[in-house]
């Protein structure tokens, strides 16, 4: 068949029609507001990044952030520590009315949070990376995460697809995913929200394979704060447990290796720090050159993992470029808080001074931001979930805490923009021992509240910008001291701050009802023999007597403890019994022929020890945490006080309750032959405190 060339052009002219009302079709469907990066590292200073003018190292891929756009001066945070800090960026709202004030809690996933109301504004939401909240993510339509912590090597992690172990370098692992989610996206026409979240440069400080040498032969500037005597600040300041010079450990400056390498990259470690720690037992160093040692050995591994989050950030910024979403996407890097490079002598965060209180914040929105703005308003990690739903069009619930950033990214601050920020910490006892504090900060002055000690400080930020000398009690102070007290109260009940978390474990341990978790007869157990006190148990301490998975039962988040029974000894050292580990636990032990009990709660250890026990003969023992958090025992029935406060668990311990050993990731330092040698009858574990009939009753010969 034949057409005519009139018959063809008209053909041709109604599908190129055809075509371009398609095309219209398509563009109009196409959703285009812009895309939301957020890159959240973890414990990264502000002192540590180019655009804010580092003497310790150069980040030219961050910097290209701030460059092209906007560099924040005063982002702070609501509580400088990881997980309520990541808390605070999915709710908009304060630990204390999020429940999550403390690491060890777990995220409440029901509760409203920005990913949810992304996702029902059309976005297509995803994280990927380090989550650590403990419960699984919820709102994201993808997410790709670290379990709990996660490993600088290797690490497994949970997908929404089931659980995936990677062998690698975790900063390059999350970019590989990331970059892999970007390019892979289900529904391009929708806008992303995508968390892309590293776990450097996180403790304990561990360099990629690429970076393991940096900085080798360089010695990094100290701060001028390093060697702090903390004289002009209240006992906190002194009795914390962070110093460079007494705190860090073996595995921090890498004198021991890491745990979880494969031979091929224990090969590459040892490479690096076999000469380094060989030129360190030569030295022979003590006094302060062992200090600037311990700083320069601490402070370049935690830069190798900056170098390795700035190349893989620049990584994920190419492909943007390349793909052209650069356009459309407003790329934000951040981290958790801030952190301590030596300063006052530190590593760590936690408190309200300026150097962890205040977090790195660089924001870029092509089109929108001027490039190589600098900004010095008041914003603070409560202000992202709002900042987020503002881009996206969505609504800001009214029950959110902070306030919308757009319009300080756009140079429009509104006028009524907030003129000092809050506070609030909680982790006492915990890791470091930093005291509960809250606190105000405006322009000029800090004002700091040690509550349980009753202690405050005061800071003339203008006159004594690295906070050495508190002014509380001078008397030249005396009116901006009094504003700042009316301020701190008026932010408490402005965030509905009532004090009423502060003692939430406490108050929960008092209300916890005594409960028998479980009573061991041993009757059915293999190795046994008859006792005045029942069937026995006969334990070589080479293996555990009972071994139970942590579960919903043997769960001892906020409970008082009682646990013991009658034992006959045959040596002086070993594990009566244990749950938990390194992070979180308790456990019970003879010790050089003494009674001893540990409670650890989040990695710090509380010990008590009792009196000395007969070897081949039988006693009864009790190991108890009381209401009150105090440890002490009970010997054949004579309680046994000590003035030991430890802490109660927040949540259940990664490890089960073993008897006999520990055998999981040990909860103190006694190695891995641990176990008790000798027998052991009627052994007890108890959420609570027993009354003296249970007692008596319990000890009286079967």
């Amino acid at each position: 068949m034949r057409f005519s060339n009139r018959f063809l052009t008209i053909v041709l002219l109604a599908l190129a029609a055809l075509t371009s009302q398609t095309k219209t079709t398509q563009a109009q469907e196409k959703d285009n507001r812009p895309n939301i990066l957020f890159i959240f590292s973890d414990d990264h200073a502000y002192q540590a990044i180019g655009a804010y003018d580092s003497k310790v190292n150069k980040t030219p891929n961050l910097d290209r952030i701030a460059n092209e756009g906007m560099r924040f001066d005063r982002a702070f945070v609501t509580n400088s520590i990881c997980g309520p800090s990541r808390a605070v960026v999915l709710t908009g709202k304060y630990g204390h009315l999020n429940g999550f004030v403390r690491n060890g809690n777990t995220f409440n996933g029901n509760q409203q949070t920005v990913s949810k109301l992304l996702q029902s504004a059309g976005y297509e939401t995803a994280v990927i990376g380090k989550w650590h909240l403990k419960s699984t993510p919820v709102g994201f339509d993808y997410y790709h995460v670290l379990i709990g912590q996660g490993p600088y090597y290797n690490p497994p992690m949970k997908t929404t697809n089931g659980p995936i172990n990677h062998v690698g370098y975790t900063t390059e692992i999350i970019t590989d995913e990331t970059l892999k989610y970007l390019k892979e996206r289900q529904d391009s026409d929708k806008p992303f929200f995508l968390m892309y979240q590293h776990k450097a440069p996180h403790r304990n400080w561990q360099p990629g394979p690429n970076e393991i040498n940096n900085y080798n032969n360089e010695t990094i500037p100290e701060p001028i704060t390093l060697f702090d005597d903390y004289k002009g600040r209240t006992s906190a300041a002194k009795n914390q447990a962070m110093t460079v010079k007494e705190h860090l450990t073996k595995y921090d400056l890498k004198l021991d290796p890491p745990r979880n390498l494969t031979p091929e990259q224990l090969k590459v470690w040892n490479a690096a720090y076999e000469k380094k720690n060989a030129e360190f037992e030569k030295l022979k160093l003590e006094g302060d050159d062992l200090i600037r040692w311990k700083y320069q050995r601490y402070v370049k591994d935690y830069l190798r993992c900056i170098d390795s989050v700035d190349k893989n950030v620049g990584r994920v910024l190419d492909y943007l470029e390349e793909s052209g979403l650069d356009e459309n996407t407003i790329v934000i890097y951040t981290s958790d808080q801030g952190w301590y490079l030596g300063d006052h002598g530190w590593y760590d965060k936690r408190w309200m001074y300026e150097e962890s209180f205040r977090t790195p914040l660089m924001v870029r929105w092509p089109g929108k931001i001027k490039p190589g703005t600098v900004n010095t308003d008041m914003v603070m990690n409560l202000d992202f979930a709002q900042t987020f739903l503002d881009i996206a069009g969505a609504k800001q619930p009214e029950d959110m805490q902070g306030a919308s950033m757009k319009p300080v990214f756009e140079g429009k601050t509104p006028e009524d923009w907030r003129k000092s920020v809050y506070y609030h910490y909680y982790e006492f006892p915990g890791a470091h021992s930093v005291a509960k504090h809250n606190g105000v900060r405006t322009e000029r002055y800090k004002l700091i509240n040690f509550y349980e000690n009753k202690e405050w400080e005061l800071f003339d930020l203008k006159e004594d910008p690295n906070e050495l000398n508190s002014v509380y009690d001078d008397p030249n102070y005396a009116k901006i001291k009094a504003e700042l007290e009316i301020e701190l109260e008026r932010l408490q009940e402005y965030y509905k701050d009532d004090g009423s978390v502060v003692n939430f474990g406490a108050e929960r341990a008092k209300q916890q009802p005594k409960q028998l978790v479980r009573r061991f007869r041993f009757g059915d157990f293999d190795n046994t023999e008859r006792s005045p006190h029942g069937a026995a148990v006969i334990t070589d301490g080479k293996q555990h007597i009972f071994l139970n998975p942590s579960t919903n039962k043997f769960n001892p988040a906020y409970k008082p403890i009682t646990l013991g029974g009658f034992i006959h000894p045959t040596a002086d050292d070993g594990v009566i019994a244990a749950q938990g580990g390194e992070a979180m636990g308790y456990t019970m032990r003879l010790k050089d022929g003494r009674i001893q009990f540990s409670v650890r709660a989040h990695g710090q250890l509380f010990t008590a020890v009792g009196p000395a026990i007969k070897l081949n003969a039988w006693t009864h023992v009790l190991a108890v945490l009381d209401r009150n958090a105090k440890l002490g025992f009970y010997v054949d029935g004579k309680r046994i006080k000590t003035d030991v406060k430890a802490a109660f668990l927040p949540s259940a311990p990664a490890d089960g309750f073993t008897l006999g050993l520990d055998g999981g990731s040990l909860v103190d330092d006694y190695g891995a032959a641990n176990g008790l040698q000798g027998k052991m009858a009627d052994f007890r574990l108890y959420w609570g405190v027993l009354e003296p009939a249970d007692l008596e009753s319990w000890i009286q010969p079967k």
